[in-house]
């Protein structure tokens, strides 16, 4: 019987591996209680616990600045090069992501999306939703103004202090 529980946690850490991978999250931390004084703590890490994840992960951004360099048709890939350099985070009017998730930029499929660049927005406006857990996180605007930069796609990776919005 311990054979079989041992098999079952095994596939399920392999399981966590395999979603931290597909979301391309850094890290994920799981307790599993079994009983009163039986459970499996797990932490899966990409850069600590898995090295060939981490070069992979460092060669694809590297990878990703050549390409609009060689290719002048990838204009709006060397526009966000510069923004990144001058750090978002840092502006006064960024609105940063408060955990780890997947950013949805309107309600639902198909509707329009919650905001546009140059959008007036009021103090408490949505002005996205990062999905954490399966649980749908709406951001509002802490304060009135116009949208000026929009620094996240729909479908989007973020961790915690991600940069989403310029909001002046």
């Amino acid at each position: 019987m311990t054979d079989t529980k041992h098999e079952a946690d095994v596939a399920f850490i392999k399981a966590l591996a395999e979603l931290l991978r597909e979301n391309d999250l850094t890290e994920l931390q799981v307790k599993r209680e079994y009983g009163e004084e039986d459970s499996l703590n797990v932490r899966v890490s990409r850069l600590s616990q898995t090295a060939p994840a981490a070069p992979v992960q460092v060669s694809v951004p590297s990878a990703v600045p050549a390409a609009p360099v060689a290719a002048p048709a990838a204009a709006p890939a060397v526009v966000e090069a510069p923004v990144a350099s001058e750090d978002p985070a840092s502006h006064p009017g960024a609105v940063t992501s408060p955990m780890v998730g997947t950013v949805y930029m309107q309600p639902e499929p198909g509707a329009p999306a919650f905001i546009t660049v140059g959008a007036s927005v009021s103090e408490g406006d949505t002005l996205l939703i990062v999905e954490a857990m399966k649980t749908m996180n709406h951001i509002h605007a802490p304060k009135s103004g116009t949208v000026k930069r929009i620094l996240v796609s729909d479908g989007d990776a973020v961790e915690f202090g991600t940069p989403l919005v310029i909001v002046e």
